[in-house]
């Protein structure tokens, strides 16, 4: 699976899905082509004096329920497939959690770990020079992916505010709160995955207070995750990790100090009183849910028979392979896909957008409180999906984000 073409795979699950819901072949292909594509190559002064040319890509996957929605990453491994099948994931994601927009992605083919913060802002700015013309507030909203930021994203808003003669905000999400960004987006994707894992325990009849979760990966995600299900659920957290290596404590994690000790040493590894465990390991665990917020692939068939968690929630973008999901789905998991159980992140853009078009902004109260409903409201309707197909929870949810899109493109018609 690892060695897949990414945009192959996101097209084969179109055309399973769109088989099962009695789509024509006409309909389907529709789904797997992008609306537009645009690559573009230019040159950025670096700070030798010395000129560079990179490459990037902007794909636009659906615009069918409104503007396209979609993250920049700047990251050596950048290729146009993958930003392909990233675009229709978020068209799917979008659907799934009844916000209007389709999907898109960017990238350009770089490494910004090795360049400075002015050939960072020179590339971040020639890029959205370069792709001005396909983007904006009603047509394509940019937002951050890998290796870019709120500062990333506020050179952008600038650089197209110029290009078209007036301040802006609304062009890109995930913005520094002073140029209009949203209280509650920095963890928001994690609030999110919360509010699911709260329907699944519900669903399942399991009690907060009595369950235990692990979660593998301690960034924005992970990290945030394993806070809000401790002080806001009451799970007890029994194991985390980052990419050095997990934690375990039978007794429970005091995550707030666990967060000291990362910040301090670097890693998670090493927490005084826990016991170190790899990250294989980990995901094995005896626990009520199982978090994988780090990378893709790592639930795959050599371990999904010995995953041991009620509910998985992926915190992360496919981590769990689709002969795995056939696995856990046997053996009763529920699985929460991804498309929904990570869907805060991009509701909270669309809150940002919906409030920068206003220049009316919310409390994080309110922020919290619209993304408890909708989240709330799309697990439910997902759960309904899958029980009345007897499906797991990703088909379940394709099922139901394909149909919006197919609506969508039926009621509005070919033109002309």
């Amino acid at each position: 699976m690892a060695d897949m073409n990414p945009y192959e795979v996101a097209k084969e699950q179109v055309r399973s899905v769109g088989e099962a819901l009695g789509l024509n072949e006409g309909m389907i292909s529709f789904l797997t082509h992008p609306k537009r594509e645009l690559t573009v190559s230019f040159p950025v002064k670096m700070d030798d004096g010395s000129y560079r040319m990179f490459t990037g890509h902007r794909v636009q996957h659906s615009d069918a329920r409104g503007p396209c929605k979609g993250g920049i990453r700047y990251h050596p491994g950048v290729t146009l497939d993958e930003i392909r099948a990233m675009a229709m994931w978020m068209t799917w994601k979008c659907a799934t959690v009844g916000i209007p927009f389709g999907g898109a992605k960017g990238g350009v083919v770089c490494n910004p770990k090795e360049m400075s913060k002015g050939e960072v802002e020179r590339l971040t700015r020639r890029f959205t020079t370069e792709i001005e013309p396909i983007i904006g507030p009603y047509q394509d909203i940019p937002a951050p992916d890998v290796y870019t930021d709120s500062q990333t994203m506020a050179w952008i808003m600038d650089t197209y505010s110029h290009k078209v003669g007036k301040v802006t905000p609304a062009s890109v999400t995930g913005k520094p709160i002073a140029l209009g960004g949203s209280e509650g987006r920095s963890e928001a994707t994690s609030r999110g995955l919360m509010y699911c894992v709260r329907e699944a325990l519900r669903a399942k009849r399991l009690e907060p207070e009595r369950s235990t979760v692990v979660v593998q990966g301690f960034g924005n995600v992970g990290g945030n995750a394993a806070r809000l299900l401790h002080d806001e659920l009451g799970l007890k957290v029994l194991a985390v990790s980052d990419s050095s290596g997990g934690i375990y404590d039978p007794a429970g994690l005091d995550i707030h100090k666990v967060k000291e000790h990362k910040k301090a040493t670097g890693s998670v590894e090493g927490f005084p009183g826990a016991t170190n465990i790899t990250n294989r390991d980990l995901l094995e665990l005896e626990c009520t849910v199982l978090v994988p917020a780090a990378l893709e692939g790592t639930i795959d068939r050599s371990n999904a028979d010995r995953i041991k968690a009620v509910i998985v929630a992926e915190g992360a973008n496919g981590p769990t392979l689709p002969e795995a999901d056939r696995t856990l789905h046997e053996r009763g998991t529920m699985v929460i896909p991804d498309i929904l159980a990570n869907a805060g992140g991009v509701t909270a853009s669309y809150f940002e957008w919906a409030q920068d078009l206003q220049f009316i902004f919310w409390s994080v109260d309110e922020v919290n409180e619209r993304l408890n409903r909708i989240m709330t409201a799309a697990f439910s309707r997902v759960l309904s999906r899958s029980a009345e197909r007897k499906v797991d929870m990703r088909t379940g949810a394709y099922l139901l984000a394909m149909k919006e899109v197919v609506d969508a493109v039926e009621m509005r018609g070919i033109y002309p």
